[in-house]
């Protein structure tokens, strides 16, 4: 195994960064397939389990309507579990995961059992106000419960405040890349591949 960095070589620990709204689940989707990767998302594992009606699915729900996060002890042990899965031991996009400090370090803990690091983190910069009607419209279309103008402003105040600190973290080691996550869906996951092959 070389560590050669091509951007198709499958050996690539990646994070996407940026506020609710910002197409990140689209893009890690994109870059995903683009990089023959697992896309893992915290969103998808917690709207899984709240379909099937578990007790976890439950629990998360119960946050996620209030527009809070689900406790790190719980997505901890969800992502530990899944970075253990066998398609993931060559590399992965995680989208919604870490959220905070604690989880970084949650994060650096499974990557080190591994011998393993982050390559990169992909950082979507949005304007805000177009992300609240993005979702609103999204919410509206889909009948999300957690997309109300409301819900959705607190969620970016809880994003500004837990999360955005994440950023200088991943900064301080060289690892982001920053994209205009505003253009269109091909004209971002273009961005995306040429940062990641720099």
């Amino acid at each position: 195994m070389t560590d050669a960095p091509h951007a198709a070589h499958p050996d690539r620990r990646l994070l996407i960064i940026g506020p609710p709204g910002a197409g990140k689940g689209t893009q890690a989707a994109r870059i995903a397939e683009a990089l023959d990767l697992p896309a893992i998302s915290t969103g998808d594992i917690f709207r899984a389990n709240v379909g099937e009606g578990t007790e976890l699915g439950r629990l998360a729900q119960s946050y996620m309507d209030k527009g809070e996060y689900v406790p790190d002890s719980v997505t901890n042990d969800m992502v530990a579990a899944r970075l253990s899965e066998a398609d993931a031991a060559d590399g992965f996009l995680l989208d919604g995961y870490p959220r905070t400090l604690d989880q970084v370090a949650a994060l650096d803990g499974m990557l080190t059992e591994r011998g393993r690091e982050l390559d990169a983190v992909i950082l979507l910069d949005v304007d805000l106000e177009e992300v609240v009607a993005r979702l609103v419209q999204r919410g509206a279309e889909q009948g999300r419960s957690d997309d109300t103008e409301e819900t959705i402003r607190r969620r970016l105040d809880v994003y500004a405040e837990q999360t955005a600190p994440l950023v200088d973290v991943y900064s301080g080691r060289g690892l982001v890349r920053r994209v205009d996550g505003m253009a269109s869906i091909d004209e971002v996951n273009a961005a995306i591949l040429a940062a990641l092959s720099r």
